[in-house]
């Protein structure tokens, strides 16, 4: 399946200053799949190693960070090919389970530049926090890889000449029903089968959204089993009540994640190490309020005031036991959980752009979905997750802080108008992929 990170490692391949490069992101959102296909399409051979239980393996680095000495050995004792400059590349997989390993990529960047290395690591931000591991800081070029996107699943379910003709369309333009019915359905399509490669992989072949659910049921069951990796047995637990409550706590019109929700009685200090657990893993994202929009928003956010999203949607919809025929039909009792996935669908897809986000909320009388902070801009994104587009919220933070453009996403068509000097553009939530674009727009840049 065709995925965005790919040009990324292009990029990282013919850049002239390049280091060894580290992976990250959350488990089984296809990390080793998409690194063995680019060994194999841009290099000549391609040698593939993973750390997890490989004691041989972990035992090379040892004794000294001597590069040639490691890259002999891997030759001789492992691999049984040559790692030759510039014609191989050199893949350590689930490098979080040899420290030492990670503590070597400094030694590859200063010693041997000419290989091309690339190291990935599922917990490695786990590991990190836990563990004293010596980061290798400078020396390194880094990616965060996850789940797919809607564009991504969109092409991968050979829907690609939609995508295409949304991309080449007028911003003002209406979406004409020849593409608003069709990626209506992919929505929908996309909120049940999310954007885990196995699942979507599996909805390609199948189109049975029974067999979608099995593959999601097993990750649901095996992440569960990494909770106890870098915790103690009781954060291990802590770790399983924080994310079990997060579907719940989403269900609710929570202005903020409530740890008494998690457990009775429980304190926000016995569980903020599980909540931070579970964002290093990668599992969970962290929506913080901001109070005062002013930039950078990341210095105006409030830590211990903030929204727990799970990085998948297909995940989210599947472990709050929403059958699939509720998305498909639209059933009128799904009205208010259908906001909190069209929620999450947005934040996912704002993370996958690699845009900052927030949310704003007064003391009283309003509360914004999201704050972008982007080129400088802070953009309000109101959500609406039917084609009911009123929002007061959005009317009253221009009132207070007068934007000079917002984002209103719906199912409603595409539309524009003028909120006093604010310009809200109206888009479709199957088109919030244009998002970056539309910025472009509005400010006249290239």
């Amino acid at each position: 399946m065709k995925r965005a990170i790919t040009a990324e490692l292009k990029r990282w391949k013919e850049r002239r200053n390049r280091k060894p490069l580290l992976v990250t992101g959350v488990r089984q959102c296809g990390k080793t799949y998409i690194l063995k296909e680019f060994g194999n399409q841009e290099f000549s051979d391609c040698v593939y190693l993973n750390f997890d239980g490989n004691k041989g393996l972990q035992s090379i680095f040892d004794f000294d960070f001597d590069v040639d000495r490691i890259i002999d050995e891997i030759e001789t004792m492992i691999s049984g090919k040559k790692i030759l400059s510039e014609t191989t590349l050199l893949i350590f997989d689930e490098i979080q389970a040899c420290p030492k390993a990670l503590s070597s990529l400094k030694y590859f960047c200063e010693n041997r530049p000419d290989i091309a290395l690339i190291a990935a690591g599922s917990l490695l931000g786990v590991a990190l926090r836990k563990e004293e591991i010596p980061f290798p800081v400078g020396k390194v070029d880094r990616l965060e890889m996850y789940p797919m996107s809607f564009q991504e699943f969109v092409v991968a379910d050979g829907g690609g000449r939609y995508i295409e003709g949304l991309e080449k369309m007028p911003f003002e333009r209406e979406i004409p029903e020849l593409y608003r019915d069709p990626m209506e359905k992919y929505l929908k399509s996309y909120y049940i089968v999310g954007g885990m490669p196995e699942a979507v992989q599996t909805w390609v072949d199948t189109h049975d959204y029974r067999e979608v659910e099995r593959i999601q049921d097993q990750i649901l069951k095996d992440y569960p089993d990494d909770f106890g990796k870098y915790a103690t047995p009781v954060q291990a637990e802590r770790n399983r009540m924080v994310w079990d409550s997060i579907p719940v706590q989403i269900a609710k019109d929570n202005n903020k994640f409530i740890f008494s929700h998690v457990k009775a009685g429980a304190r926000a200090k016995d569980l903020e190490d599980s909540v931070e657990w579970l964002v290093n893993a990668g599992l969970v994202y962290r929506l913080c309020m901001v109070a005062t929009p002013e930039l950078p928003l990341s210095g105006m956010a409030e830590a211990d005031y903030y929204k727990l999203y799970m990085a998948d949607v297909g995940l989210l919809r599947r472990k709050s036991n929403i059958n699939y025929r509720t998305i498909i039909s639209g059933d009128e009792k799904f009205i208010h959980f259908k906001g909190a996935l069209s929620e999450n669908f947005v934040l996912g897809e704002l993370v996958k752009m690699g845009i900052d986000s927030y949310f704003w909320r007064t003391k009283s009388d309003a509360e914004l979905d999201f704050l972008a902070d982007y080129e400088g801009m802070i953009i309000p994104i109101e959500v609406k997750s039917a084609d009911n587009t009123k929002a007061k919220s959005l009317h009253v933070f221009n009132n207070r802080y007068k934007p000079t453009m917002a984002i209103k996403t719906s199912l409603k068509n595409v539309g524009e108008y003028m909120d006093g000097n604010m310009h809200v553009w109206c888009i479709p939530l199957y088109c919030l992929f244009r998002f970056k674009k539309y910025v472009y727009h509005e400010n006249g840049w290239n």
